[in-house]
């Protein structure tokens, strides 16, 4: 299948609508910081004829399969293998000194969850890999053959909100002594005997945290958002717009952290007039986290867990204190 045939675009026409007054300007310069398979870019493009796109993406794949999608667009895109947080040294290289728009797309893709063979989805037995960028150093085998149990018990409590966290790494630590693990499935299936059963009704499956966790942790998904999203607000021309949507509750408290100072004068509460230059030089789009609708979820299950948040820069960046 083709990009346009493997995904469905999460919550696209919020997303476009969101962007669309900046996107509009002549001249407007967008980046897909998560470009996945280009069903956003691609709404872009097709709506917004002058529009120009930086698509970035850590995945090779990913950038071929939405390259052959948004070939028609070609002398208006520049697609570059990076992960987002390198989103300043793209600009520079690129020689664009602001740009109107960007959207983040959070989590895991489509394409990634699709392919069992590269090992994030618990539902399918799959070597246990999980690198967004296949040539990076760390797969999820390493990490469960190589972190102690603390490690181990930190990082599915952290990154997974896993309950049992404690119970899961002992666990591990103590069946790779018999094999190291290689595969997804005896890992799920670790997870669900380490799960008192009464806990296991509800919630979904059982080793769904415990991969989101090993994920997260193999691609520094946390620290790689933390980093870009100033970095992101620090690139948006007056009037720029950022939309990010995430898929838990974890990107998006770093998110809504990320956009707070913005919104706020840096002058103390009790001065009765804010002196030129210390209001805010953000507004936010989105009253808290938008949800998709469900109708959506209905046609796309996918959207279930979307989370959108949006943000207006309304001061020149060269005043922001």
């Amino acid at each position: 299948m083709d990009a346009a045939e493997r995904h469905v675009p999460v919550m696209l026409e919020r997303v476009v609508a969101l962007l669309a007054p900046a996107l509009a300007r002549p001249g407007a310069v967008v980046v897909d910081a998560t470009l996945g398979l280009g069903g956003h870019s691609e709404a872009f493009l097709r709506q917004f004829p002058e529009v120009r796109l930086i698509g970035l993406d850590r995945d090779p794949a990913a950038l071929r399969l939405a390259g052959d999608r948004l070939a028609p667009y070609a002398e208006r895109i520049t697609l570059v293998h990076a992960v987002y947080d390198e989103l300043p040294r793209v600009l520079e290289d690129l020689d664009v000194p602001a740009i109107d728009g960007i959207l983040f797309d959070l989590g895991v893709s489509s394409m990634q969850l699709d392919e069992a063979d590269r090992g994030f989805a618990y539902a399918q037995d799959a070597p246990l890999d999980m690198r967004m960028d296949p040539t990076g150093p760390t797969t999820a085998a390493d990490i469960l053959n190589t972190y102690s149990a603390a490690d181990l018990a930190r990082i599915l409590f952290q990154y997974g909100e896993e309950k049992f966290a404690r119970r899961i790494a002992d666990r591990i630590v103590r069946e790779r002594e018999t094999e190291p693990f290689t595969n997804s499935a005896r890992l799920s299936e670790l997870v669900r005997n380490a799960i008192p059963q009464a806990a296991r009704r509800t919630g979904g499956h059982p080793a769904k945290r415990t991969f989101q966790a090993l994920r997260i942790e193999v691609n520094g998904e946390l620290d790689v958002l933390r980093r870009a999203l100033p970095a992101a607000l620090g690139s948006l021309a007056l009037h720029g717009r950022i939309v990010v949507m995430s898929y838990h509750s974890l990107e998006d408290r770093i998110t809504k952290q990320a956009f707070a100072p913005g919104t706020k004068s840096d002058v103390p509460d009790d001065l009765p007039v804010i002196p030129a230059g210390h209001e805010p030089y953000l507004k936010l789009l989105t009253r808290g986290a938008e949800r998709p609708t469900e109708e959506e979820v209905a046609v796309n299950p996918r959207a279930a867990s979307a989370r959108v948040r949006a943000a207006e820069r309304i001061r020149e960046k060269g005043l922001v204190a």
